[in-house]
């Protein structure tokens, strides 16, 4: 069976989010800001949920529909399939319900309605009118958003956030999330065979996340999917095939032969963040291919050439971390330029950030870190000349 399925990611990374899927093998049918919508079938659920980096997590479309009255949105909630969707036992839920610039916006009456609804359909099409539904079987959550009055209910195959790889177990102060790190990284020209620093590296996510590309490792490799269990819809055995294709993809990987290759490195003035980040490398498989190093940024230095520096630096957020930041990113980018036909890659709230790195960026995206705003700031080095 095709259905047409969602995938949620950081507005202004659309782009990154729908090479992804369409590598899948999927067809691609619709980039919204914030969304990518496919098409794909059992499989491609499984795989879109252990494969893609860079997605929140994998829905799978039930309704789309205009309302502006509750009315409105009850009728047309009730008016669709669930039965389809659902079996009488379903533990289904409104995990989350939003409006934005609708007439519709409260989330409590969004999951009250939305709910009641698909109980009726579900009561008349069993002919159980009247009757409790059990809720005792597999847990499915729904996800509603409303935006200028379109309505999208859709069942949320992957339950906690793709983002939550299952390796980050300690994380530092104002993490980057997985799935934007793996992002910003698919934005530049980095690959496994070019030396990659993190002079802020925290928690280690980029570094993390690079090294895992490198492996290629999958990142849903060491989590769980709410839709494993949902047998009324998938079978379990494209669940083992998407879990075998994983770990063949891994042990394809020669990692003597990749450790020789990859010059991954972090470093952070904060010695429990890097033991916590060494932690989480460990957790996540790739501890073998990241050094770290407890050092200040004005340290930096690195004798190769062509190199790659992604990081996410303070931002100064608190008045008093203000005072802090202009030695902080002039620091920054004197040791950039002391580098050897290297690139850097910045993602920054800092608003004065250029002004300090002492030049404007050959490229400056505006990104949304969660409901920041923040600048994705691009210099280009030279590139290696071919061999």
């Amino acid at each position: 069976m095709q259905w047409e399925l969602m995938a949620p990611c950081h507005f202004g990374l659309e782009a990154c989010t729908k090479k992804e899927i369409t590598e899948l093998g999927c067809l691609v049918t619709e980039v919204t800001d914030g969304r990518v919508c496919f098409t794909g079938n059992e499989s491609a659920v499984c795989r879109a949920n252990m494969f893609l980096r860079t997605t929140e997590r994998v829905l799978l479309k039930c309704g789309d529909f205009e309302a502006t009255t509750w009315d409105e949105l009850f009728e047309r909630t009730r008016a669709i399939p669930w039965e389809e969707y659902l079996p009488w036992d379903a533990r289904f839920y409104v995990a989350k319900a939003s409006g934005i610039k609708s007439m519709l916006f409260s989330s409590r009456d969004f999951q009250t309605i939305i709910q009641k609804a698909i109980v009726k359909r579900l009561q008349a099409h069993y002919h159980r009118e009247g009757q409790v539904l059990p809720m005792d079987g597999a847990d499915v959550p729904i996800r509603v958003s409303a935006y200028k009055d379109r309505v999208l209910i859709g069942l949320d195959t992957s339950g906690e956030s793709l983002h939550k790889r299952g390796y980050r177990r300690l994380t530092a102060k104002a993490p980057i999330t997985e799935t934007l790190a793996a992002a910003l990284l698919m934005l530049t020209p980095w690959n496994r065979d070019r030396i990659l620093v993190d002079p802020f590296c925290g928690s280690g996510t980029f570094l993390i996340e690079a090294a895992m590309m490198a492996a290629k490792i999958a990142p849903g490799m060491k989590r769980d999917f709410a839709s494993t269990s949902w047998d009324h819809l998938i079978d379990k055995k494209n669940w083992y095939r998407a879990y075998d294709e994983a770990m063949d993809l891994a042990e394809s990987v020669n990692r003597k032969e990749l450790c020789d290759i990859c010059d991954i490195s972090g470093s952070d003035i904060d010695g429990d963040v890097l033991w916590a980040a060494e932690n989480n490398a460990r957790s996540a498989g790739v501890g073998d291919l990241i050094r770290f190093e407890k050092k200040d940024v004005s340290e930096l230095a690195h004798p190769g050439k062509h190199g790659f520096i992604v990081t996410n630096p303070p931002y100064g957020e608190r008045l008093e971390e203000k005072e802090a930041m202009p030695p902080l990113y002039t620091a920054l980018g004197e040791r950039f330029r002391a580098l050897d036909d290297w690139s850097m890659y910045v993602i920054t709230g800092y608003e004065d950030a250029e002004k300090y790195l002492g030049r404007k960026a050959d490229k400056n995206r505006k990104i949304y870190n969660g409901m920041l705003k923040t600048y994705f700031l691009s210099y280009y080095g030279k590139k290696p000349e071919r061999t």
